[in-house]
């Protein structure tokens, strides 16, 4: 019985050396992989990182706009006359502005210059 407790100590205190080296192993290659990041990032230029965070910053914004836009529309659709109503309060606001914008030849040119106005604003 005693050799069985004497090799049972034996072997736990084997376990036990080969966990602290495979610890310290571990450790000493987090300590190189930790080495290598700092040394990427102390390479980066952080005003061109602040650029690249503002445009995913609105990526992020837009898209989730878009899907409280869509769950908002789905939403409606399921409604049995919205749909047809808010399609009907469409061609009636499209048939009003054209009216008041297109019916005379100074009407339409106002509106073309309005939109290269628009155009030269934007677009330089």
């Amino acid at each position: 019985m005693s050799d069985l407790s004497t090799e049972a100590k034996e072997a736990a205190e084997a376990v036990g050396h080969a966990a602290e080296e495979a610890g310290a192993d571990f450790n000493q290659r987090f300590a190189e992989v930790i080495g290598k990041v700092n040394e990427s990032l102390d390479k980066l230029d952080w005003s061109q990182i602040g650029k690249a965070g503002k445009v995913a910053g609105i990526l992020l914004a837009v898209i989730v706009a878009q899907i409280l836009i869509k769950g908002v529309l789905d939403t409606i659709n399921l409604l049995p006359i919205v749909p047809g109503l808010l399609e009907l309060l469409g061609l009636v606001v499209v048939g009003t502005w054209s009216w008041e914008n297109l019916t005379t030849s100074e009407k339409r040119n106002a509106v073309v210059e309005r939109l290269q106005g628009v155009r030269k604003e934007y677009l330089g």
